[in-house]
């Protein structure tokens, strides 16, 4: 129901992406470079103590489901959390152990308000669809059925707390939502935000509207990255124009023409002092201080 229409000029190849390449293209066309274009990939700077907690939280509530439904309890998400611990970015192992002890209280106390009984549809479930223009893929942290329909479900772990805008905004959700009905052939026009350290949970009910809305203008970013991509291949041939010698992979991004420097244009802000690529790009590096791996835990 939410299929566009071909659009004219569009590429015949169908720009595949998932919705995290579609929010780096509007964020910073050069980060966007950076991550998906460049090869060599310029190395990126020290992981973050933040994702590592992140990821530590979101992979212990995967695992948490698919135990046995008599070992679904507080304490074995506790254990979890304390089996799959990443301690990248921390400041020291005493940061590490407490952020630990933090985030095990945090995921305990979540799974302390779910119902072990209530099997989800999918946990990290991988869904995806596909229009006139974009081929778009995408992992959902969790995927419900509540009575006929499904909901999106996606935890978060940040320090900021959410808004019902931060649900209806989102793009990555919609599209999430769109793929979801399509391959379970159910509705899913229900998005939902959990944020684990204060266990609020903000939802919003998109309609087929506006489920179409974010579908456009997925392709509409689709459809100028796509371009940005065939003049990439076009300018520098499909691979690097700067060659590398042996040893030299580490040296930084490949050096190319101005023209494709207009193209992938910096957005310099205050984001770019938590870029993983700030160290090659000189307007980032004037935006924004450079932020330690930790700062990001707000302590």
């Amino acid at each position: 129901m939410y299929d566009q229409l071909p659009l004219e000029g569009m590429p015949r190849r169908l720009y595949s992406c998932t919705p995290s390449r579609l929010n780096a293209w509007l964020d910073c066309r050069r980060r966007y470079r950076f991550t998906y274009l460049d090869r060599p990939q310029p190395p990126k700077g020290p992981p973050w103590a933040h994702n590592s907690v992140g990821a530590s939280a979101h992979n212990a509530l995967a695992a948490w489901w698919r135990e046995p439904y008599d070992r679904r309890t507080p304490l074995t998400a506790a254990v979890l959390v304390t089996k799959g611990w990443i301690t990248e970015g921390f400041r020291d192992e005493a940061q590490s152990a407490q952020w630990l002890g933090r985030t095990r209280d945090v995921v305990s106390g979540y799974a302390a308000t779910l119902d072990p009984s209530d099997e989800p549809v999918g946990v990290e479930r991988t869904v995806a669809t596909r229009t006139s223009v974009i081929a778009v893929s995408g992992r959902i942290d969790r995927l419900d059925r509540r009575g006929d329909e499904l909901v999106v479900v996606d935890y978060k772990t940040g320090r900021r707390p959410l808004t019902q805008d931060d649900a209806r905004s989102s793009l990555a959700l919609a599209v999430y939502a769109i793929a979801a009905s399509r391959v379970m052939r159910t509705p899913a026009r229900v998005v939902e935000l959990h944020h684990l350290p204060t266990g609020e949970i903000v939802q919003w009910r998109h309609t087929d509207e506006s489920l179409g809305r974010h579908l456009r203008r997925a392709e509409e970013i689709a459809l100028e990255a796509s371009e940005a991509d065939e003049r990439y291949r076009a300018v520098m041939g499909g691979g690097s124009a700067r060659r590398t010698r042996p040893g030299d992979s580490a040296a930084g991004p490949p050096r190319v023409p101005a023209e494709l420097d207009e193209v992938f244009a910096p957005s310099p802000g205050p984001l770019c002092g938590w870029c993983d690529f700030r160290r090659h790009c000189p307007e980032g590096q004037v935006a924004a201080p450079e932020r330690r791996p930790w700062d990001g835990l707000g302590e």
